[in-house]
C-alpha cells in the first residue's frame, strides 16, 4: 500500500486508460472513495504524470481503451500512464526499475520530467544505467559485480574519474560513435552529408473524411470474403468438419451404419420367435432355434461393428483435434497483424480456440456424427419395416413423429442460444487469466490479486445463471421428448389390439410393426441426446471454420506479386495517409511525404504518437496504407510479394 513500482517495461490491462490509473488505488486507502473523487485523483495523477494533454487529445478521452498490453498507445503514452498508475495512491516509497531505458530521447525527457515530479516529497529508489539520467538524485550508488563500489552525489561521482568512465564504458561499448550529449540526434549519409532538401519531411493537410473513407471500404472489403461466425448453419459445419476428418469418417460410417440396422434387424426377429411360440412340438423346436441363431448372428456383427467403430472413434477423435490445432495455429500465423489489434483476437481467446475449441469440435464428428448416422439408420429402416410389413398402424404411430422433432428442435434452439451467451464469457475470463498470470509481476506489485480473482469470479456467474435457467427450460423439453416415446407406445399398442381383434393383422404383424416403431421413437428421442455436445461444438466448429476460411488483406500465404533479387533501398512514402484499422477515427499519417535515398542513415524524431513506429511498421508493410503510396527502388509494395519484401527488410 505504501509502495509503487514503475518498471522499464510498462505493463497496461486491456481496459480503458480510466480504469488502468485506478488500479493504483487497489488495496489504498482510496480504493473505496466515489466514483468523482476517484475521477479527480485520477485526472490529477495524470497531469502531474505528463499524460492528461495527450489523454484530452483521444477521441474517447479517458475512456479510451489501451488494448492488449497497451498495444495501441505509445511507448512513451504507456510509460507515462504507468507513473500515473504508481503515483495516484500518493505512496510514500516510489521505486523506478529502468523507467526510461526503452524509450526515445524525445519520449525519454518527457517522461524523466514526469519521474522528476513524481520523486518529489517520497522517498525514491531508481535503478539506472547512466548517470545522466539521475542528476537530481540525492544519493547515488555504484555497483559492481554485486558490490558497492562508489557511493555519493552526482558532483562527487564525476570526480571519480575511474568509475566515471567505467560507466561509460559499459555504456558504449561497440559504439564507434559518441554523442556528445544525450539530446543530440545526427542524420549521418553513408559517404557524404545529406542536402537539406533530400532529408525533408512535409504533411500536406488534406480532409481526413478522404482516409476515412478508404478505410471503411477497405474494411467492408476485407468483411465481405469472411463469414462470420453466426452465418454457419450445423449441416454446413458438419459438412466442413467431416470433410477434415475424412480419411478416418469413412470406417466409423460403415460401422455406424451396421449398428443403425440392428434395431429393425431385431424387431423382425423378436416378432418371429414370439410367433414360433404359438406352433407346437418340432415346429416350435426349429422355428425357435432358427430365430435363436439369428440372434447370434445379430450378437457377432454387434461385437465387430463396436470394436471398430471404438477404435475408429478414438483414432479419428484424436487426428481430427491433431488437424484442427495444426490447422488453426497456421491459420494464426498467416493473419496481417491488424487482427491481432482486434480486442477479441486477444492472446487468451486464440489460446482458449486452440485448446478447448480444437477438442470441442468432435462434437460435429467422431462419435457424434457417427452416432446421429447410426439413429438416423435405424429411424430410416425402423419406418421401412414398420411401413412394408403393416402400413395402418405404422402411419398412425408416426403421426407422434413431429411432437418428437418438435420438442428436440426447441431444445436444440434453446441450448445454442445458451452455447453463444456463455462462450463469449468463458473466452473473456480465459483472456482475464492469460494477462494476469503472463503479468504477475506488475499484479503483485499492484496488489490485484483479489481484484482479478473478483474479476474472474463475476464473469463466471453470468455463464452459471444462464445454465440454471437453460438446465430447467432443456430438461423440461428432454422430458416431454421421452414422454411422447411412451405415449407412442401406448397408442401403438391401442390401435395394434383393435387390427389384431378385427382380424387385420397376426400377432407376428402386429408386433414386428410395434417393436419397429417402439425402437425407432426410442432412437429419434436418442438424437436429442446429443444436443449439448452439438450445441457447443457448432459454436466452437464456427469459430475454427472462420478462422480457417479468413484470409487476410496482407496475405503472406500469397504466391502473387512481384518478386525481386535484390534492391538498392530507395524508400519513398508520397503522400502516405493512415489510421489504425482499430482506431478509424484518429488520423496518425496526413499526407506523410518522405524520401530516403540508398545507404544513408534516417532519424525519425518526433514526440510520443506522432507516427515514428508507425511510418517502421508500414515500411514492413504490417499495415495497408488508407491512401498514398509507398515505394522501393520505385516500385511500391502493394504490388510486391509480402514474404519478398520482408526478405530484404531487418528490423529491430
Amino acid at each position: 500500500r505504501q509502495i509503487s513500482l514503475v518498471g522499464q517495461e510498462p505493463v497496461l490491462f486491456n481496459t480503458t486508460i480510466a480504469e488502468n490509473v485506478a488500479h493504483g488505488l487497489i488495496g489504498s486507502v482510496y480504493e473505496h472513495l466515489s466514483d468523482d473523487k476517484k475521477r479527480e485523483m485520477i485526472e490529477n495523477a495524470c497531469k502531474m504524470a505528463n499524460a492528461h494533454d495527450f489523454i484530452m487529445n483521444l477521441p474517447d478521452k479517458y475512456e479510451t481503451m489501451v488494448g492488449e498490453r497497451g498495444f495501441l498507445l505509445s511507448g512513451g503514452q504507456k510509460q507515462r500512464i504507468a507513473i500515473a498508475r504508481a503515483i495516484v495512491k500518493d505512496p510514500k516509497i516510489l521505486l523506478l526499475d529502468e523507467a526510461t531505458s526503452a524509450l526515445d530521447t524525445q519520449s525519454e525527457g518527457i517522461v524523466q520530467d514526469a519521474l522528476d515530479k513524481a520523486s518529489k516529497g517520497r522517498t525514491t529508489i531508481v535503478i539506472a544505467h547512466r548517470l545522466s539520467t539521475i542528476r537530481n538524485a540525492t544519493k547515488i550508488i555504484v555497483m559492481h559485480k554485486g558490490d558497492i563500489v562508489e557511493s555519493g552525489a552526482y558532483s562527487k561521482l564525476v570526480e571519480a574519474q575511474q568509475i566515471h568512465q567505467a560507466i561509460n564504458s559499459e555504456e558504449n561499448q561497440d559504439s564507434s560513435v559518441t554523442p556528445p550529449e544525450d539530446n543530440d540526434i545526427s542524420l549521418i549519409a553513408k559517404n557524404d552529408i545529406i542536402p537539406e532538401e533530400d532529408n525533408q519531411i512535409t504533411r500536406i493537410k488534406t480532409n481526413k473524411s478522404v482516409s476515412s473513407a478508404f478505410l471503411s471500404k477497405q474494411k467492408a472489403d476485407m468483411e465481405m470474403g469472411i463469414k462470420r461466425e453466426e452465418d454457419y448453419t450445423t449441416w454446413e459445419l458438419m459438412k466442413k468438419i467431416a470433410y477434415i476428418n475424412k480419411p478416418e469418417f469413412i470406417i466409423l460410417a460403415v460401422a455406424f451404419l451396421i449398428l443403425g440396422c440392428i434395431y429393425p434387424v431385431f424387431a423382425v426377429i423378436f416378432a418371429n420367435i414370439l410367433q414360433a411360440f404359438s406352433k407346437t412340438n418340432d415346429d416350435l423346436r426349429n422355428s425357435a432355434t432358427f430365430w435363436a441363431l439369428m440372434f447370434l448372428v445379430i450378437a457377432a456383427a454387434v461385437l465387430v461393428a463396436n470394436i471398430v467403430q471404438g477404435i475408429a472413434f478414438g483414432v479419428s477423435g484424436e487426428k481430427l483435434t491433431k488437424r484442427i490445432r495444426s490447422m488453426s495455429f497456421a491459420a494464426i500465423l498467416r493473419q496481417d497483424i491488424s487482427f491481432f489489434d482486434e480486442e477479441e483476437h486477444g492472446v487468451g481467446t486464440l489460446t482458449s480456440q486452440l485448446s478447448l475449441d480444437a477438442t470441442h469440435v468432435n462434437g460435429l464428428a467422431g462419435s457424434t456424427l457417427g452416432g446421429i448416422l447410426q439413429v438416423v439408420t435405424t429411424i430410416v429402416a425402423c419406418v421401412i419395416v414398420a411401413l412394408i410389413v403393416g402400413w395402418k398402424l405404422a402411419l398412425v404411430c408416426l403421426c407422434c413423429l413431429p411432437l418428437l422433432v418438435g420438442s428436440g428442435a426447441l431444445r436444440m434452439q434453446m441450448v445454442n442460444g445458451f452455447q453463444q451467451k456463455t462462450k463469449k464469457a468463458y473466452e473473456h475470463s480465459a483472456q482475464i487469466a492469460c494477462e494476469g498470470a503472463g503479468n504477475i509481476r506488475t499484479v503483485a506489485a499492484l496488489t490485484r490479486e483479489e481484484d482479478l480473482w473478483n474479476m474472474y469470479h463475476h464473469l463466471l456467474d453470468e455463464p452459471m445463471r444462464q445454465g440454471f435457467k437453460n438446465a430447467f427450460f432443456a430438461s423440461t423439453t428432454f422430458a416431454f421428448a421421452q414422454c411422447v416415446n411412451y405415449f407412442t407406445n401406448a397408442l401403438a399398442f391401442w390401435y395394434g389390439s383393435k387390427l389384431f381383434m378385427d382380424n387385420e393383422y397376426d400377432l407376428q404383424k402386429m408386433f414386428t410393426v410395434f417393436m419397429a416403431i417402439m425402437f425407432g421413437s426410442m432412437s429419434a428421442g436418442r438424437v436429442f441426446a446429443y444436443v449439448p455436445d452439438m450445441s457447443r461444438a457448432k459454436s466452437a466448429s464456427a469459430t475454427i471454420i472462420s478462422l480457417l476460411e479468413r484470409v487476410p488483406i496482407i496475405d503472406t500465404w500469397r504466391q502473387s506479386g512481384k518478386k525481386v533479387e535484390t534492391i538498392e533501398g530507395h524508400l519513398k512514402f508520397s503522400d502516405v495517409h493512415f489510421r489504425y484499422p482499430t482506431r478509424p477515427k484518429i488520423p496518425v499519417l496526413r499526407g506523410l511525404n518522405l524520401e530516403i535515398k540508398p545507404g544513408q542513415y534516417a532519424a525519425l524524431v518526433g514526440p510520443s504518437g506522432c507516427g515514428k513506429s508507425t511510418t517502421i511498421g508500414l515500411s514492413e508493410r504490417f499495415y495497408q496504407v488508407t491512401g498514398g503510396s509507398i515505394t522501393i527502388d520505385g516500385t511500391n509494395i502493394a504490388t510486391m510479394n509480402v514474404n519478398n519484401l520482408r526478405e530484404h527488410i531487418a528490423l529491430v
